[in-house]
C-alpha cells in the first residue's frame, strides 16, 4: 500500500513537473501568425457571444475595422507578451472597464511553489500615488521608511516616463472618463510593471528626493529571515513578562475574542495592517462620522452597517463622511444595504440587468478556465441552475433582462441617517462605488468632494463574469455578462459622477500627510455651526 502511494505520489508530481514546463514553453515560444490571428478571431468571438452591450461606446463598424486592421498588423511570429501588448489597446477601445486581459505567469511545480511561497519581493512593500505626471512613494510595509515622499525616476535601465506610457494603454475605464487611469497606476503600479516580468528576484531602483538621486535594490529575501529579525527587534523592548493569574487570562482570552470578531466584521487586511471598513469621529469636537470604505468585500454586512449606524445615532452626530476614494467596487448587496441607512423615501436601486442569455449563470461556470470540479458539480446541477435562471429572465423590447434584489423598490431603515452626507471620491472609485455615488447625487442626498469617478454614472456591464482562455497565447479575458443600469441617468452618457467641489491633491500634500478633500469637509462643516 505505501508503495502504491508513493508511485501515485511520484506520478503527480512528474505531472506536474511536465505541464508547468509544456506551460512556460508555450508562453515564451513565438506562435505562428495563422495561430495569433485565430485567437484574435476568438476573442472578438466571445466578446460578441457574451458581452450584453458591447456597442454602448464604440459602434460595430468602428470595432470590425479594429479587429480586422489588428489582424492585418500581425504579420509574423509573436511571443504570448507581444501579443498582449497589440490585443490590449483593441480591448480598451470598447471603454468598458470591466472587460480585463490579463497576461498568463509562468507556471512553478510544486517544488518551487513551496519556495516560492517562502519568500517575499521587497518592491512590492512600497505603496504608490501618479500626480503631476509623477509616481510618488506614499507609504512602505519595510523599515525604508527613508523611501516615503521620494519620487520613482528610473527602474532599471527604463525611465519612468516610458514605464507609464506604456502601462497607460492597459489601463480602461468606463466610457470617456480620464481619471481613472492615474489614480489607477498609481495604486497599482507593483502588479502593471510586473505583469510582463514573471518571477523578479531583484530590482535596481532609481529615487529622487530634494534633488538629491540615489539607487536602491529590491531583493526576493526568504519571510523567516524578517521574522527573526522583528522578534529579536522587539524582544529588545519587551519588559519582563508577568505570570497572569487565572482571571487575568480569562480576562485576556475573553478580549482576543472580541477582537477577532471586530476584525471579522471589519475586514482587517493583516499584510496592510487596515480595515476595509472602518468608523471613527472626527473634527474638532469628534463630532463628525467619518467611514472609510476601501471595498465592497461582502460579508456580514447586515450586523456592520446596523452597529455602524447605531453608533452614530448614539453620539448624534449630525454629519456623515463616506470616504469612496480608491475604492474599486464589489458588492451590490452592500452598496444597496448602505443606502437604505441613507435614503429618505423608498427607492429603487438597480433597473434589471441586460443579459445576451437566459442562463448567465451556467455561462460563467462553463467556461474553459473553471476547475473540473466546479463544471462536475453545475452540471449535476444544472436543472435547478437553468430553472432558477429562466425565472429570473423576461424579455422585453426584444432584450432580455435579469431580475434580482436590488431592481425591486425598497424601504429606507427605521434608523435612517438624517444627518448631512459628504462623499469623497477619485478616479480609482469604481464599478460599485460608482453606483452608490449615482444614487446619492440623484437624489440630492450628497455633496461630493474630490475628482470624477473612474466608473460611469448611467451604467455598468459587471455583476457575473465569463474568463475565457484564449488557446494559443493562454491570454485570459474576463467579460461582463450583465448591464446593470441605474435608474437615473446623465447626458451626455459616458462619464463618471462628478464632485460638486473639484478639490486635487498634490505631492507636496502627500509628503506632508495633508488630506485637502477631508479638510475642505471639515471647515465647511466648522464654517456653517458659525
Amino acid at each position: 500500500m505505501k508503495k502504491l502511494l508513493l508511485l501515485f505520489t511520484l506520478t503527480i508530481l512528474l505531472a506536474s513537473c511536465s505541464s508547468a514546463e509544456k506551460f512556460n514553453q508555450q508562453i515564451t515560444s513565438l506562435h505562428s501568425v495563422e495561430s495569433l490571428q485565430n485567437d484574435v478571431d476568438k476573442t472578438y468571438t466571445q466578446l460578441k457571444r457574451n458581452h450584453p452591450n458591447l456597442h454602448l461606446y464604440i459602434s460595430e463598424e468602428r470595432l470590425d475595422f479594429k479587429f480586422d486592421s489588428l489582424k492585418k498588423t500581425i504579420n509574423k511570429p509573436l511571443t504570448t507578451y507581444a501579443f498582449y501588448t497589440k490585443l490590449g489597446p483593441v480591448i480598451g477601445s470598447i471603454r468598458q472597464g470591466h472587460i480585463s486581459l490579463f497576461a498568463p505567469k509562468k507556471h512553478l511545480n510544486r517544488k518551487d511553489y513551496k519556495a516560492f511561497l517562502k519568500k517575499k519581493f521587497t518592491f512590492n512593500d512600497l505603496d504608490f500615488d501618479y500626480l503631476e505626471d509623477r509616481l510618488l512613494v506614499t507609504n512602505t510595509r519595510s523599515k525604508d521608511s527613508f523611501l516615503i515622499g521620494s519620487e520613482v525616476v528610473k527602474i532599471e535601465d527604463e525611465e519612468i516616463s516610458d514605464l507609464i506610457a506604456k502601462i497607460k494603454r492597459q489601463i480602461t475605464s468606463d466610457g470617456y472618463n480620464t481619471t481613472l487611469q492615474d489614480r489607477v497606476l498609481g495604486k497599482r503600479f507593483a502588479a502593471y510593471y510586473n505583469s510582463d516580468k514573471y518571477f523578479i528576484d531583484s530590482l535596481q531602483v532609481t529615487f529622487k528626493k530634494e534633488d538629491s538621486l540615489f539607487q536602491k535594490v529590491f531583493n526576493r529575501v526568504n519571510k523567516e529571515e524578517i521574522k527573526k529579525d522583528t522578534i529579536q527587534n522587539d524582544s529588545i523592548k519587551k519588559e519582563v513578562v508577568v505570570k497572569l493569574t487565572k482571571e487575568q487570562r480569562k480576562e485576556k482570552k475573553q478580549k482576543a475574542k472580541i477582537k477577532r470578531k471586530h476584525n471579522v466584521l471589519y475586514g482587517y487586511n493583516k499584510t496592510r495592517d487596515e480595515y476595509i471598513r472602518d468608523i471613527d469621529f472626527i473634527g474638532k469636537d469628534s463630532s463628525v462620522a467619518y467611514m472609510k470604505i476601501r471595498g465592497f468585500m461582502g460579508g456580514d454586512i447586515k450586523k456592520f452597517y446596523k452597529e455602524v449606524f447605531k453608533e452614530i445615532d448614539s453620539v448624534k452626530a449630525e454629519n456623515l463622511v463616506i470616504d469612496l476614494r480608491d475604492n474599486g467596487g464589489g458588492s451590490l448587496a452592500e452598496i444597496a444595504e448602505l443606502y437604505s441607512y441613507l435614503a429618505d423615501e423608498p427607492f429603487q436601486f438597480l433597473k434589471a440587468g441586460e443579459v445576451n442569455s437566459r442562463v448567465p449563470f451556467l455561462k460563467m461556470a462553463m467556461s474553459n478556465t473553471s476547475s473540473t470540479g466546479l463544471k462536475f458539480f453545475v452540471g449535476v446541477f444544472s436543472p435547478i441552475i437553468v430553472v432558477h435562471n429562466w425565472l429570473k429572465t423576461k424579455k422585453e423590447d426584444g432584450k432580455l433582462y435579469y431580475k434580482f434584489k436590488q431592481s425591486k423598490l425598497a424601504e429606507p431603515k427605521e434608523n435612517n441617517f438624517k444627518g448631512d452626507v459628504y462623499v469623497l471620491i477619485n478616479g480609482h472609485s469604481f464599478s460599485a462605488s460608482s453606483v452608490l455615488s449615482n444614487q446619492l447625487q440623484a437624489n440630492k442626498r450628497a455633496v461630493f468632494v474630490g475628482e470624477e469617478t473612474g466608473g460611469a454614472y448611467n451604467s455598468t456591464v459587471a455583476g457575473i463574469f465569463k474568463v475565457y482562455e484564449l488557446p494559443e497565447t493562454k491570454l485570459k479575458i474576463r467579460i461582463g455578462l450583465m448591464e446593470l443600469e441605474t435608474p437615473h441617468k446623465q447626458e451626455p452618457g459616458g462619464y463618471g459622477v462628478k464632485p460638486d467641489h473639484v478639490i486635487l491633491p498634490t505631492i507636496n500634500d502627500r509628503r506632508e500627510n495633508k488630506d485637502p478633500e477631508l479638510n475642505w469637509i471639515l471647515n465647511t462643516i466648522e464654517s456653517k455651526k458659525e
